[in-house]
């Protein structure tokens, strides 16, 4: 991907274990999404994916829950670049706008 969406996203591995090398999880002010790798897919999951708006369709995994939504991508599958930025973009709005929510003690 040409140009990152946000160059503040952070990448780190989480839950190692000694059976498994871990997930991908990129982050700012939350998770935005993870990366799994399957046999023949690969998976991005946006935490808070249900909130996000997706007007070019690219969700097509995990649409029955309440908060996550999913990307399966193929091989051989085109991605729309532009659309998956804003949709990063718009998951880290999302996760800022959450903590400008907090109040601080008077």
């Amino acid at each position: 991907m040409n140009g990152a969406p946000d160059p503040e996203i952070v990448e780190e591995w989480k839950w190692v274990k000694p059976t498994s090398p871990g997930t991908p999880v990129f982050s700012r002010g939350g998770i935005v999404c993870t990366g799994e790798t399957y046999k023949n897919v690969v998976k991005m999951t946006f935490a808070k994916g249900a909130a996000l708006p997706d007007p070019s369709g690219l969700f097509n995994s995990s649409l029955e829950g309440n908060v996550r939504r999913a990307i399966d991508i193929h091989e051989g599958d085109k991605i729309d670049e532009a659309a998956l930025k804003d949709l990063i973009r718009a998951a880290v709005a999302l996760n800022l706008k959450g903590k400008s929510k907090r109040t601080s003690p008077l």
